[in-house]
């Protein structure tokens, strides 16, 4: 039975594995180097409170419904099992497109593709795995890593960013031929940082916002409160007593941003307001940086850093509170700015044994991009097993 190795449990990885589930039923592994799944889809949570989270990539999912193409499918299964629903909080600053939607994942955006890699039929997922080495031993590919022995596969899949990919030691570097290597080095990606501000349960956070692109700030771009773009709140139920009628009661089963509920019942109006923050899961904060800002500091301290944005912050929204913790987040390999040219969502570096790499360097960094790239690596594996 042929071993698969999947390296990057991001969108594109964890996608991958999800559609070789029938075609390699309990042969496939998947390696990351981070301590949880969704690379770039990647949702943080506070030390004291896992239910306290922030999405610290990835913030929405935007759905093109004229160019969804072969992803259609992706889009409504995630919608049907509730992993994605309607972003219905208020974005200032958002450019609407016509004939889009934007989801966001009331879960974390992490849950997109955890959805997959549970789905994946079985296949083991380990974390802190950093692979460092690929060659060919005895017709199969003997894999090395930071920690822990070498393992050997019949078919190694690459979807970590493609700087990381031409990083590799081994017999792999004088694999990929010049002209591949020439593709690869043209890719190219956008740097930032992100901050992840995480507050004790109870605590407000008064803006009338859920989310704000910032357009006048040399250091920060995009703010969100995190709690209230995903509708993190209890669900509120209440009851109201009426002196001609029976008790009238009303209940909502999912959460709603805080706004004015209108009762109408012996043609007399009530106004009930839902409340923005639950009482039993502290709010978070999520801001991204400039792009210009991340390029510029990209190799500087990150503690100083992460001072210089919470100054900015402090300017742009003065009523924050003190957060009881801070996560400081750079993604050097943010979004990709130029992909491989002309390419099919993959490239074959070595076909016997098979060695292939794709994500979203060789599409777009959209999740159209990522699940078109899982789609074109999947359709090259199975021609393999």
């Amino acid at each position: 039975m042929s071993r698969v190795l999947v390296v990057g449990a991001g969108l594109s990885g964890g996608a991958c594995a999800w559609l070789l589930r029938g075609a390699a039923p309990g042969r496939v592994t998947v390696w990351d180097k981070a301590r949880g799944a969704g690379g770039r889809m990647s949702t943080s949570r506070a030390a004291w409170d896992a239910a306290c989270t922030a999405d610290l990539g990835a913030q929405y999912v935007t759905r093109e419904t004229k160019r969804a193409g072969r992803c259609c499918s992706f889009y409504e299964e995630l919608l049907c099992h509730g992993i994605l629903k309607p972003l219905m909080a208020p974005v200032e600053g958002m450019v609407a497109k016509e004939g889009s939607c934007n989801y966001m994942a009331p879960q974390g955006i992490s849950s997109v593709v955890k959805y997959y890699l549970n789905q994946s039929a079985g296949a083991d997922v380990f974390y802190e795995q950093h692979v460092t080495c690929i060659s060919l031993r005895d017709g199969k590919w003997e894999v090395s890593r930071k920690t822990g022995p070498p393992e050997q596969f019949d078919i190694v899949i690459l979807t970590m960013p493609v700087p990381q990919i031409l990083q590799l030691q081994g017999d792999i570097v004088n694999i990929i031929n010049e002209s591949q290597k020439q593709q690869l080095e043209s890719v190219s990606y956008s740097s930032r940082y992100a901050l992840g501000l995480f507050y004790e349960a109870g605590t407000r956070i008064d803006v009338p916002w859920a989310a704000q692109y910032i357009t006048d700030n040399p250091c920060i771009r995009f703010i969100s409160i995190d709690n209230k773009k995903r509708n993190i709140a209890e669900p509120v139920s209440c009851s109201l007593q009426f002196p001609e009628i029976p008790a009238f009661a009303c209940s909502r089963s999912r959460t709603l941003p805080e706004w004015p509920l209108a009762l109408r019942c012996g043609g007399t109006s009530f106004a009930a307001r839902l409340p923005h923050e639950s009482p039993e899961i502290g709010p978070s904060v999520v801001v991204h940086t400039t792009v210009a800002f991340g390029s510029e500091y990209l190799d500087s301290d990150p503690a100083e850093v992460q001072q210089l944005i919470l100054s900015h912050l402090e300017r742009i929204v003065p009523s924050l509170p003190t957060p009881a913790s801070i996560k400081c987040q750079k993604w050097r390999y943010s979004q990709v700015t130029k992909a491989v040219p002309s390419s099919p969502g993959q490239m074959i570096l070595h076909t016997q044994p098979l060695l292939i790499c794709g994500g979203d360097g060789f599409t777009c960094s959209n999740f159209d991009g990522c699940i078109d790239s899982a789609l074109s690596l999947a359709e090259a594996v199975k021609s393999h097993l």
